[in-house]
């Protein structure tokens, strides 16, 4: 029989006296439940992950719920978490789920990993605390763990730092209170061992820990080489009736913001306002350009300069087809649509709402 490692060990003794038991997807723990979790949880803090979640598993309660809905349901659900790609990869998994597996998880790893956007970690974490099966995770709370206890320099999106991990993460795992341990160790990096100001002093495994040996534990996990990030400027074409509506455009699937609605976007106040000419008939003589917003992205910086347009008549007659294969509609302002919307895009169609 394989011995519980000394670093499972101790984590499974703390665990019992200070490990988490209120978050959501704890209790009537299900395949599904942990899955749609741990998907949130990428990117995002539990404490801003946890109303998304109870609102979502109250919508679409069951796998075959979210196979069944549409793109929009979902992507509405999903707005302000950002990582769009995460909610259409969910989406797409769940009618594969349901289509190729009858509605049930598969209940190895491959078969998971197979499914868009779960990766390895994901797919231990549904295995191990819905499944009852044994399989390493590494999810950023784990790898910060590893590194500062294993003293494992680099950043972590390296491969030989991330296959270094990995092969700490697997030998650590228990054979038995897999699902025990698994919770233990992403909520010791949750709530001791954190990436600031960490809590050294209770924390069940600190008389080994090599970071805290040589007080380094700033140092651990290495960061990623940081790059500027570059600036982009762009203009929406608003189009606004008189009777508060505004005219949106579906995005291609892919890409930033990919399968949500926003205004259409241009790189030059000249081509927006070509656009509501062409599209719209609105002559120039109606554009009003309205002060430049930002956001930050993973990789750029956005200034967005909104062109708005009041129409002269209601609801314009739009194209039989699809414009650059993106669809158009007119939504109501009041109150504002409940389809997948980017968070600054909310911003704006709220404002608009109470200017209307």
């Amino acid at each position: 029989m394989t011995a519980t490692p000394a670093f499972a060990h101790a984590l499974l003794h703390w665990f019992d006296q200070h490990g988490r038991s209120h978050l959501p997807w704890q209790h009537n723990r299900t395949p599904y439940r942990v899955w749609v979790s741990e998907i949130m949880l990428q990117q995002t803090q539990v404490s801003t992950a946890i109303p998304f979640y109870e609102r979502f598993m109250a919508a679409m309660p069951t796998v075959r719920d979210l196979a069944k809905a549409p793109e929009d349901t979902v992507l509405h659900l999903w707005t302000g978490l950002g990582y769009y790609a995460r909610a259409r990869n969910l989406h797409r998994s769940a009618k594969l789920i349901c289509t190729d597996y009858d509605g049930r998880f598969p209940d190895n790893l491959d078969d998971l990993i197979s499914l868009p956007g779960i990766g390895r970690s994901t797919a231990g974490a549904i295995l191990c605390l819905a499944m009852g099966g044994r399989a390493p995770i590494l999810d950023g709370n784990v790898k910060r763990v590893l590194a500062r206890y294993y003293a494992v320099e680099g950043w972590p999106g390296q491969r030989a730092v991330s296959d270094q991990l990995w092969a700490l993460a697997e030998r650590n795992t228990p054979h038995k209170r897999v699902a025990d341990y698994t919770q233990a160790i992403m909520d010791l990096g949750a709530t001791c061992c954190k990436r600031t100001q960490p809590s050294c002093t209770t924390c069940p495994v600190q008389t080994k820990c090599r970071a805290l040996a040589t007080q380094s534990q700033a140092a651990f996990p290495g960061r990623k080489p940081q790059k500027p990030k570059p600036s982009r400027q762009c203009w929406f074409a608003i189009a606004i009736t008189s009777s508060g509506e505004v005219l949106l455009q579906k995005r291609a699937a892919t890409g930033i913001w990919g399968g949500l609605w926003a205004p259409p976007e241009f790189s030059d106040e000249g081509s927006a306002t070509q656009w509501l000419q062409n599209t719209v008939g609105i002559s120039a003589d109606h554009y009003d350009l309205g002060a430049p917003f930002h956001h930050v992205f993973t990789h750029f910086k956005l200034e967005a300069t909104p062109v708005y347009a009041q129409c002269s008549e209601n609801r314009p007659a739009l194209p039989t087809v699809k414009v650059d294969d993106e669809e158009l509609r007119w939504f109501s302002l009041h109150p504002v649509p409940s389809v997948g919307l980017p968070a600054p895009i909310v911003r704006l169609l709220k404002t608009l709402s109470n200017n209307a």
